[in-house]
């Protein structure tokens, strides 16, 4: 099953491939620039396929846990100071996500949008660590039933180029859901509150809808 945002890609890709096989077997005579060329043209069409695959993902929603939003690896789990929406100090992990992890955002929580909005910017390597604030992105901010506003953050590039969010203010939305797409190499920045109990750690590989990336403490999970 391949992503809604890569179909016409996908058949642009499909279409030239084709051409370019046939062209291939029609006019190169010698065998093994023929099938060197026929090879590394199917291999890039395999690449498009990979990058904008979309598989099923079924979510245990609970209102007790930020569930990853992305494929990827956590590059990121600190404390720092929020300065779009909060205006304070949150808990921030961040998952880095390479050109062959699967690039579809979901909804790290259920609850409303309160906020929605994109910021155009630079395409600096996404670890770099003023990619957050400099970089094209997008900033949500989902008002949960137990953790109070929590806000991700889809962060463009130095490969990314479209940053896609479905998140629409007043929309409420469910754990799991899918609420995007990042083209080709990326990150997303997740802030929680400062008494979030983090669950995963550093350089440990996520699967978006599925991972806990943190839960609430006994007390403030209970009511």
């Amino acid at each position: 099953m391949f992503h809604k945002e890569g179909q016409k890609i996908i058949l642009f890709t499909f279409f030239i491939i084709a051409i370019l096989v046939f062209l291939a077997d029609r006019f190169i005579s010698a065998d093994w620039v023929r099938i060197t060329v026929q090879i590394v043209a199917i291999l890039i069409l395999v690449s498009i396929l990979q990058f904008f695959r979309n598989p099923r993902r079924v979510s245990n929603k609970n209102f007790n846990e930020i569930h990853a939003p992305v494929d990827g690896k956590v590059v990121v789990i600190e404390r720092v100071m929020e300065t779009e929406y909060f205006q304070e100090e949150r808990l921030q992990i961040s998952i880095f996500m390479s050109p062959v992890n699967v690039h579809v955002t979901r909804y790290p929580a259920s609850g409303v949008i309160k906020y929605s909005k994109y910021h155009p910017g630079k395409y600096l390597v996404a670890w770099h660590p003023k990619s957050s604030e400099e970089n094209e992105r997008t900033t949500v901010v989902i008002r949960t039933p137990k953790f109070g506003d929590i806000l991700y953050r889809q962060i463009a590039g130095a490969m990314a180029r479209r940053i896609v969010n479905y998140a629409e203010e007043g929309e409420s939305v469910q754990q799991g859901e899918e609420s995007g797409f990042i083209k080709f190499g990326s990150r997303v920045d997740v802030f929680l509150p400062l008494n979030a109990m983090v669950s995963v750690k550093l350089n440990q590989k996520v699967k978006g809808a599925v991972t806990c990336l943190a839960s609430l403490n006994t007390d403030d999970g209970e009511g």
